[in-house]
């Protein structure tokens, strides 16, 4: 058996109870249910039309968009651990949301949408907005 510094200290488990205070007093699961909803719903029937959607997996408010180059071979949009111009497309696609100002987390040809758990509706939907107006931008690299 070994411990660690911070293991049970009073000042550690202090903070961490005092987490579990606000995630229960400010009822943040409650609205990461309701707006995890809410953003599968626009994740799949807004932004799911489009030509470079490969995929959109997820649950609550933790997703991931692959973007394809072809969605019946679901060949990727870029290459694995691309860069230079054969990362061109995610990064214009990244600095389409960012334009909208929406600060994208890609990787390889993946976007990972991961709203903070105090997200409002209109935050949300105004954030779909932004990567639906940037994924016409990815589109113009697909098949």
């Amino acid at each position: 058996k070994h411990g660690h510094t911070y293991q049970a200290h009073p000042v550690a488990c202090a903070a961490a109870l005092a987490v579990q205070e606000v995630i229960r007093d400010e009822k943040l699961l409650d609205n990461a249910k309701a707006m995890g909803a809410l953003l599968e719903q626009g994740l799949t029937e807004r932004l799911g039309n489009h030509a470079n959607i490969g995929d959109i997996r997820g649950r609550g408010l933790f997703w991931a968009i692959e973007l394809v180059r072809d969605r019946e071979t679901r060949e990727p949009l870029v290459p694995f651990n691309a860069s230079g111009a054969d990362a061109a497309p995610m990064g214009a696609f990244a600095a389409a949301c960012k334009k909208g100002g929406v600060w994208p987390f890609t990787h390889f040809n993946r976007m990972h949408v991961a709203p903070p758990l105090v997200i409002s509706e209109d935050d949300l939907v105004r954030g779909l907005a932004v990567l639906d107006e940037a994924l016409t931008v990815a589109d113009e690299y697909a098949v």
